[in-house]
Parts: structure tokens; sequence; C-alpha cells
């Protein structure tokens, strides 16, 4: 079983992930159509109007999410001189996986963290924080960075950052018609109003929020899975993971500000267990950890 996946493809992308990844953009690109119509009939501004500013507005997000991200972590770029014990893996696991290798990065956060940015792999960026590479050995570390390029390699951080722009752009402007009482002002009989419009807009976040999490879960599975066959080593990605969790919870909450971010980390910060991991933008470690030991148990059989 291993042994065919890994003939299929060097970083372990799979068909599940890609049909997941088709069916969000569909579900987007409705929810696309109904926010733009929304937006038309609740502001009265002109057809070409709306669209040229949502446009910019996504075209900034797409282009310059990465970097807006990057600076929120507090990381930044470091060259293979300032790094070069990372970015000597990063080029190992690239040429492993058949990627481009992406820009490489270090967040100086004690949270044991990382996690991958980029719209395409020849425009991508894994970032590893200073928590995690002082806790996790070399052979976890490299199961972690693998995870992240098998991200760049299956190319589901650009859907993730596009499901997320139609839900941030619904979250503001419910936000700002709640905040200025817009709705009994404009509504009239030539249109829904600004009532309408966060009613949709309410629609529209909670649409988003939900193919998010259903690609996001998949998408964590299908990473590890990459990773798992990059490296050939399961065990020390479920070792890193365990790591990870033990040393999250020593970590103050005050030095997880960046929340906003989870969908994109390894671990997320303040993952919970039972009901609390219902709306979660990973599945359960132990499930994460049951997986790599079922592929662990097939490269050792050599299935």
């Amino acid at each position: 079983m291993i042994s065919q996946m890994a003939r299929s493809t060097s970083f372990g992308k799979d068909t599940g992930l890609q049909m997941r990844m088709l069916a969000t953009m569909f579900g987007l690109g409705l929810v696309y159509v109904i926010f733009m119509g929304a937006l038309i009939g609740g502001t009265g501004l002109p057809i070409p109007v709306v669209l040229i500013g949502v446009g910019a507005m996504f075209a900034f997000q797409y282009f310059a999410s990465e970097g807006l991200a990057l600076r929120a972590m507090g990381a930044r770029e470091v060259t293979p001189q300032e790094a070069p014990e990372l970015h000597a893996m990063v080029e190992r696991l690239c040429i492993q996986a058949d990627i481009p290798k992406p820009r490489v990065a270090v967040a100086d956060q004690a949270q044991p963290n990382a996690f991958a940015l980029g719209r395409s792999p020849k425009h991508a960026t894994v970032c590893a924080t200073t928590g995690i590479m002082n806790l996790l050995s070399p052979a976890e570390l490299e199961g972690v960075m693998a995870h992240e390029l098998s991200h760049v390699a299956n190319r589901d951080v650009a859907i993730m950052t596009l499901a997320s722009f139609f839900a941030s752009m619904a979250a503001f402007i419910v936000q700002f018609g709640f905040l200025f009482g817009g709705g009994s002002r404009h509504n009239n009989d030539d249109g829904p109003g600004m009532m309408g419009l966060i009613l949709v807009s309410v629609l529209v976040y909670v649409v988003s929020f939900v193919l998010m999490q259903a690609l996001s879960r998949y998408r964590e599975f299908a990473a590890d899975r990459g990773a798992a066959i990059i490296t050939g080593r399961p065990s020390a990605l479920s070792s890193a993971l365990l790591k990870i969790s033990s040393g999250m919870e020593r970590v103050p909450q005050t030095d997880m500000r960046q929340a906003e971010m989870a969908a994109f980390y390894i671990f997320p910060p303040g993952l919970k267990k039972g009901l609390g991991n219902l709306f979660s933008t990973h599945p359960p470690m132990e499930d994460r950890i049951e997986a790599l030991g079922r592929l662990e148990a097939q490269l050792q059989s050599g299935r």
C-alpha cells in the first residue's frame, strides 16, 4: 500500500484531497456569487464598483497575505548562512519530494510550532519557531518540515487562504452593519438593504467556516501521510506531535496571540479534547498518531 502511494507521487498527494479541494472551490464560487449579489443589493453601489473593490481586496490578500502573516508571527526569512542546518534540511526534503525549495523563515517564539504559506510551490515559505527547533530532535524536526512541504506541494494553502478571505469579509460586514445600524435606514422596497446584507454575510461566514473545517482536517492527514512518504519515518512525526502537544501546554497564553492562524499551524494553539475539539481546524492528535502508526506498520512490512 505505502509503496503504491510512493510510486504515485513522491510527496503524498492523494485523490481524496484533490476532490475535496475542487469541492471547496465550487462551494466558494457559489458563495462568491451570492455575496456579490448581496453587496450590490445591500449597498446600492454600481456593479463595477463592487466588483473592483472586492477584487482589489482579494488580490491584496492573495498576494500579500504571506508577508502579512509572517510579520504577525514575528517571523523573518533567514539565509543559509543564518540557519544552515534548517536550510540544508529543507533543501534535502525538497529534493526527495521533487518540489522547488521555498523560502525559509524563523519565528522567535517559545510556542513550538511550524507552518507553510504561499500561493504556489514556486511562491511559498515554510517557517519554524525557535521553540520547536529547541524542542525536537533533528529527525522529529525533519518530519515536521516534511509535513509543511507536503502542504506546499498539495497547494492546499492557497485554497485555505481563499476560504479565509470570504469569511473575513463576511465577518467585517456583519460587524460594520451592526455597529452603524444601517438596517432601518436602508430597508425599502427597492432591495434587501443593509439587514439583508448582514443576514447573507452571516450565511457566507458559516458556509466558508464549514468549508474550511472540512478541508483543513483532511489536509492535515494528507500532509502527515506526505511527510511519512518523504522521510520514510512516520514514527518521527508521531514523536514530534506528542512533544509539541506537551510543549504547547507549558507556553503562556499570552504567547499564543496568533490564534487566528490556527488552520495553518502543524498543531493549533489551544487544541482541546472531546467536544471542545468539535470546531477545531485540526483532527484530534490521537487520530493523527493512529494513522501514522498504520503507515509505520505498512512501511515495516513492505506493503
